[in-house]
């Protein structure tokens, strides 16, 4: 199988892409048409405003047929993750990580954060799907099973084995009703003790099945070069086939009639999931073939993660929050942070909209009130040059109004600072100091201006991963 690095949000021509994927014109037109359809890639015209450092709207993304050679389009990857189509394994890799081609390390790092935001979200389809053939996530369904069988083990099927004067449980009522006692001072005394053990049925039909699924399946992302990717070992626990447990229709029918008498959760789920593994032929670099993992949304991602470590107090009752001051009269202790934001009210009507703004994240720390907006965008802000690919202006805006949101809050709480910041996510380990962005019209409102740093991706996701917070002197606001 071919593997490539593909960068999100760069500008590719159909040219380049059939040279890195090692396609003709011909052989690229389905690809890039299913790419599109499931939202891994869009359609730009090349003669537009579309640099790199552009984010890619909505309103820039072109609708297009894909045909062979045309050379008027770019086309951008939206995705981040892994993708497995046509026998190519494209590793779409963050789009701020610009000097690197081949950012392995990073890449695991990011997948590890995906699956822990998306834990089992994946999609994996398995029965009464009208679409199934179309919708099944091949690579989605072979990490789950490794990931099952690394934590849970093989399929056991256990059985229940009576003996006599074993070490396993004495089953009283047997060994009275079945064996002799010998009386001794008016007391029973049994020589021999009728026992229970329970033992993993090593031959079993569906454990030994499991191990060729997981074998296979292993076997293939080593293939793809995909095994260290997801840092997993591979497995190789049968010598067996498929065709060795019989033909495909009897298999399924096996575990079918196993499904109906099995309970547990956790091998309904393996049995299930290895009936669609088994129900779905072909391999990885089957043409017809679309597997991913990852997320065209990439940045809740980064929102999150940055709420995380950050230590977000929105969702926060105020009676919970440590203040300067104690909480004043008037205040309702239950209530949130994020329900003091005050609702649009239509007169007309009588009542308040639903919808009204809400930050990424707010944190206090001392007698400092902090409102971050997390903003996943790879700006190029250097002195004497003009801002490219940075938030705009209603960015800028809402960021200023969240603060007067707070306003008599922090002003009936005795907050001393105000902080307003873009976070931003920057390839180098240490965080940058990217200045201010400011308008006098609201900094004379008595409003602060907003704050730039670029926050090193790595250490958040460090810090997300292991579960710590960031120091927030650490950004030296």
């Amino acid at each position: 199988m071919i593997s490539v690095y593909i960068r999100e949000q760069k500008r590719y021509t159909q040219p380049e892409l059939c040279n890195l994927l090692a396609m003709d014109a011909n052989e690229i037109v389905p690809v890039l048409r299913r790419l599109k359809e499931y939202g891994v890639a869009r359609v730009v015209d090349a003669s537009g405003p579309q640099g790199d450092f552009a984010d890619l709207s909505d309103e820039s993304t072109e609708i297009a047929d894909v045909i062979p050679g045309d050379t008027n389009y770019y086309y951008v990857f939206v995705f981040v993750g892994v993708v497995v189509i046509a026998g190519r394994v494209l590793k779409c890799y963050p789009k701020y990580l610009l000097h690197s081609s081949e950012p392995k390390e990073e890449l695991k790092q990011v997948l590890k954060v995906i699956e822990k935001r998306n834990t089992r979200e994946q999609i994996i389809r398995m029965f009464n799907e009208s679409d199934m053939d179309r919708s099944f996530n091949r690579l989605a369904v072979m990490l789950y099973l490794l990931d099952d069988y690394f934590e849970n083990g093989l399929y056991g099927s256990t059985e229940e084995i009576i003996e006599n004067n074993g070490s396993g449980e004495i089953l009283w009522d047997r060994t009275i009703n079945e064996s002799f006692a010998i009386i001794s001072g008016n007391r029973p005394y049994y020589m021999d003790l009728k026992t229970r053990k329970t033992r993993t049925n090593e031959y079993d039909y569906f454990r030994r099945l499991h191990a060729c699924v997981l074998t296979r399946a292993s076997n293939e992302l080593k293939e793809a070069d995909l095994l260290d990717l997801f840092d997993l070992e591979g497995v190789d626990l049968s010598d067996k086939d498929l065709e060795d447990f019989g033909e495909t229709d009897y298999i399924l029918y096996r575990i079918s009639k196993e499904l109906n008498v099995q309970f547990n959760t956790r091998k309904q789920l393996v049995l299930k999931t290895m009936y669609a593994y088994i129900a779905h032929k072909g391999e990885m670099d089957d043409p017809e073939a679309l597997s991913l993992i990852g997320s065209n949304s990439f940045n809740l991602i980064w929102e999150d993660v940055c709420s995380d470590i950050l230590d977000n107090r929105l969702n926060a009752s105020l009676g919970s929050l440590t203040l300067p001051s104690a909480l004043k009269e008037g205040y309702n202790p239950k209530e949130r942070l994020i329900d003091l934001i005050e609702k649009p009210f239509w007169s007309i009507t009588g009542k308040y909209a639903s919808d009204t703004l809400i930050p990424d994240l707010v944190t206090i720390k001392g007698d400092q009130f902090i409102i971050f907006d997390a903003k996943y965008y790879t700006a190029r802000l250097e002195r004497g040059k003009s801002p490219q690919g940075q938030p705009g202006i209603e960015s800028i805006t809402k960021q200023y109004l969240y603060q007067l949101a707070y306003q008599k809050f922090i002003s009936d709480h005795g907050f001393r600072n105000v902080r307003n910041c873009f976070l931003l996510p920057t390839e180098q380990d240490y965080v940058i100091d990217k200045g201010e962005v400011s308008m006098n019209i609201l900094f004379e409102q008595g409003l602060e201006n907003i704050e730039v740093r670029l926050l090193p991706a790595r250490l958040a996701y460090a810090y997300y991963l292991s579960g710590k917070k960031m120091n927030i002197d650490d950004l030296r606001l």
